[in-house]
């Protein structure tokens, strides 16, 4: 047997096909008791930043991943420019994450760009196919295949510019600066008052 679940999931038994709703008893069944999960195959996508130089560090982030070992690694890698002399330092790195790691890839962006400051950003969202296959426990032969498709997101953070005219560009925030360069006046509303 097996099932293919979309926006109107599908059940498919050779010589037939019928529509079911994502809360059938049977979807419910399949991930509740009776079955267990044997494989699962994320579909690889290509890299949607074309043109990216060789060496670029592409952080993969999962649903389980710890943020402070992520950002550890990633933060050495980008900061060892100025502590390598001779040698050319990353200028760009890539944060991929899909499904549940959609926002824990958003936030070790984030954090990243607070942290390093002046980074270009650009965002790309896409969707990823992913296959699982469900063995039967109760000892038969059956078994059911679930095909869904993930979003997924990729942000590359780099040093230098990119193109701000391709969707998805943010430029680096340097707003404390231009309040700095504005003057004291435009800095009045940020002063404390103690009482």
């Amino acid at each position: 047997m097996e099932l293919s679940i979309d926006r109107d999931a599908r059940l498919s038994v050779p010589g037939q096909t019928t529509s079911v709703s994502a809360s059938s008893p049977l979807l419910k069944q399949t991930h509740a008791g009776g079955f267990k999960k044997v494989c699962r195959i994320e579909e690889e996508s290509t890299c949607p930043f074309p043109g990216l130089p060789a060496g670029v560090l592409e952080m993969k982030v999962k649903e389980g991943s710890k943020i402070r070992n992520l950002m550890g690694f990633a933060m050495a890698r980008m900061q060892d420019e100025a502590r390598d002399a001779g040698q050319t330092g990353l200028r760009q790195v890539v944060f991929t994450g899909s499904g549940r790691a959609v926002t824990k890839t958003i936030t070790c962006a984030e954090i990243m760009k607070r942290k390093l400051g002046g980074l270009h950003q650009m965002t790309k969202l896409q969707y990823k196919g992913l296959r699982e296959v469900w063995e039967s426990q109760e000892g038969g032969d059956s078994e059911v295949t679930v095909h869904r498709t993930l979003p997924s997101i990729s942000i590359l953070l780099s040093k230098d510019p990119l193109d701000p005219l391709e969707p998805g560009y943010q430029p680096p925030e340097n707003s404390f600066f231009s309040l700095v360069e504005t003057g004291p006046e435009a800095c009045k509303h940020l002063r404390w008052t103690w009482r």
